[in-house]
C-alpha cells in the first residue's frame, strides 16, 4: 500500500512520482538515478534515498511505457524443436537465460517440437509480443527452415544453421574431433583404434547434422598428422547403445589387436561398454574407450567415460550476446571441452 495525503491506497501501483516524493526529489532526478544515469551530479545521499524509496514502495519499472520511449521491449524470442523438453539439450536454454538477465533482459521460451504449425504460432507468438530479437534453438546441430521474418530483427541461429540467417552458435566440431584422438595417442595408442560409428548418410546430410561431418575431419585430420589410419571401421546407422553393441561385438569376433575404441558419441560407447564386459575384457584394462557428448549417464558407468562435451551453456549465453550485440555474420564456434575420467589407460598390446 502507498501512503499518500489521502490515507492508504490498496492495490495502486506505486509510480516514480510516488519514488521521487518520498525521497523529496524531482522525478527527472529519481529517473535519472533509477536508469542509471551517468553524471547526473546528484549525491550519493540521494542516490540512496531514492532506491530506499523505490524498495519501500515496492516500485517497479513500466515496462510497456519504457518500451514506447525506447523502441525496446527488453524481451528476447527463443524458439527451440526439443531444446526444452529434453535433459540432453537444455544447458542451451540456461546459458541464454543466464545471458539475458545478466542484459536486464526476459527470455521467452517457447517449443515447437519440431511441428511447423506450433513453429508458427510459436513465431507469431513472440512477433505479437515485439521482442527484441529471435534465438532459433535445435536439440541437434542441423540446418532449418526459418520462415520469413520481419526485415532487420535480429536472428541468431543457436545449434543450428539457417542459409538465410548467417549468424549461428556452433559446437568446435572439428577441434573436438583432434582433441579425442589426441588424448588416445598421448597415452600410447597408434595402431590399435577402431572406430565405432562411421555413418557417410548423416555426415553428408545437413538437415540431420551439420557438425557430424567435422567431428570425423576432425577425427581423420589429427590421425593423418600423425601418420596414422584406423586399425578398423565400424558403420553405424542409429547411434544407439544397441548399436555401439552390436559394432563392438563384431569387432571382436574379428580378433583384431585392438587397444582403444573411438566412439562417434557416447550412446554408442554404452553399448561398446557392455560388449567388452560380455566378452570378459576390461575398461580400460584391455580396450581403453572415449565418447563425445557428455552424456549424463557417462559419469556413473564404471569406469567413467571419458569424452568430449557439447558446450551447451557458453553457447546458449553467446547467442543471446550476438544478438544484443551483433558481431561479423558467421559462425561462431565454442571450443568442446575434454573431460577426462577412467576409460583410458596405456595399452596392453605393444
Amino acid at each position: 500500500m502507498i501512503k499518500t495525503d489521502g490515507g492508504e491506497m490498496p492495490g495502486k501501483r506505486a509510480t516514480l512520482a510516488d519514488v521521487a516524493r518520498l525521497a523529496g526529489l524531482s522525478t527527472t532526478a529519481a529517473s535519472m538515478i533509477l536508469n542509471d544515469r551517468p553524471d547526473t551530479r546528484l549525491s550519493q545521499a540521494a542516490h540512496d534515498r531514492v532506491h530506499a524509496a523505490a524498495q519501500a514502495l515496492g516500485y517497479r519499472p513500466n515496462v510497456a511505457a519504457r518500451s514506447l520511449r525506447t523502441d525496446k521491449t527488453h524481451t528476447i524470442g527463443f524458439i527451440s524443436d526439443h531444446v526444452a523438453t529434453t535433459r540432453f539439450a537444455s544447458g542451451l536454454i540456461q546459458g541464454a537465460i543466464e545471458s539475458a538477465e545478466a542484459a536486464d533482459h526476459v527470455l521467452l521460451v517457447l517449443e515447437t517440437g519440431g511441428e511447423p504449425a506450433r513453429e508458427s504460432a510459436a513465431i507469431g507468438a513472440v512477433l505479437d509480443r515485439q521482442v527484441d530479437g529471435i534465438v532459433f534453438a535445435s536439440m541437434r546441430a542441423r540446418e532449418l527452415v526459418v520462415p520469413d521474418l520481419p526485415a532487420g530483427l535480429p536472428v541468431v541461429m543457436l545449434n543450428a544453421t539457417s542459409p538465410r540467417h548467417l549468424t549461428s552458435v556452433l559446437p568446435d566440431e572439428t577441434l573436438g574431433g583432434r582433441v579425442a584422438v589426441r588424448s588416445l595417442i598421448e597415452r600410447g595408442h597408434r595402431d590399435g583404434i577402431a572406430l565405432i560409428g562411421q555413418n557417410d548418410e548423416v555426415e553428408r546430410d545437413a538437415f540431420r547434422s551439420v557438425t557430424v561431418s567435422r567431428r570425423v575431419a576432425g577425427v581423420r585430420d589429427e590421425l593423418a598428422a600423425h601418420g596414422l589410419t584406423f586399425l578398423a571401421e565400424e558403420s553405424v546407422w542409429l547411434w544407439e547403445p544397441e548399436g555401439g553393441y552390436a559394432a563392438t561385438t563384431g569387432l571382436l569376433e574379428r580378433d583384431l589387436p585392438i587397444t582403444a575404441l573411438l566412439c562417434m558419441n557416447d550412446r554408442l560407447a554404452f553399448g561398446a561398454y557392455q560388449a567388452l564386459a560380455d566378452a570378459g575384457l576390461s575398461v580400460p584394462g584391455d580396450v581403453s574407450v572415449i565418447g563425445f557428448d557428455n552424456d549424463e549417464v557417462a559419469a556413473y558407468l564404471r569406469p567413467g567415460l571419458t569424452t568430449m562435451a557439447l558446450p551447451h551453456i557458453p553457447m546458449g549465453r553467446r547467442a543471446v550476446e550476438l544478438l544484443l550485440h551483433p558481431a561479423e555474420a558467421g559462425e561462431h564456434l565454442i571450443e568442446m571441452p575434454l573431460v577426462k575420467r577412467s576409460s583410458i589407460a596405456e595399452p596392453r598390446i605393444a
